[in-house]
């Protein structure tokens, strides 16, 4: 029915071109199959990422959010937005959200600068490379030690580590 797509137009972009130029010629299109919805945070991280280019730390902070709500379940909706305000400004100071963040005088590694980072071992064997695994480490410890987020950003302004 519709001419082979150009080389380097993604499908999604190739399908609202073509509704687009059906709709301006008044046709009535079919809507675009939808695949099966994503059922993990994970698979959801990655449909989205694969539907427009997001930065390393947007996909890492994506990450967070739905791990941020099962550390700390049963919260209100603006509790978990101010401890998120809090993670984020913890996590962009400490390594920018960079899961391959290496500190090279003290060796601490990752988005929540674990030292030594093998510590993260303890959440998962692919530590040095799963952002998820990071994070889940990461809030793992702000909780044990700093109860929430919020505390131990207090704690980091304060003393200039967590």
């Amino acid at each position: 029915m519709f001419p082979k797509r150009p080389r380097g137009l993604s499908a999604v972009k190739a399908g609202a071109l073509a509704l687009g130029m059906c709709l301006t010629i008044g046709l009535a299109a079919e809507a675009p199959v939808q695949a099966a919805s994503p059922t993990t945070a994970a698979e959801r991280v990655v449909a989205v990422s694969a539907q427009k280019k997001l930065s390393r730390k947007q996909r890492n902070q994506r990450i967070a959010k739905p791990l941020l709500k099962k550390r700390w379940p049963r919260r209100s909706s603006l509790w978990y937005a101010a401890q998120f305000k809090c993670l984020a400004k913890l996590w962009d100071r400490e390594s920018n959200w960079n899961h391959r963040a290496h500190n090279p005088w003290s060796g601490a590694y990752g988005i929540p600068q674990a030292l030594p980072g093998k510590k993260m071992r303890t959440v998962g064997k692919d530590w040095q490379t799963n952002p998820a695994t990071q994070i889940k480490w990461g809030l793992k410890y702000i909780k044990g030690r700093y109860k929430t987020t919020c505390g131990a950003w207090s704690y980091s302004r304060h003393h200039g580590y967590y």
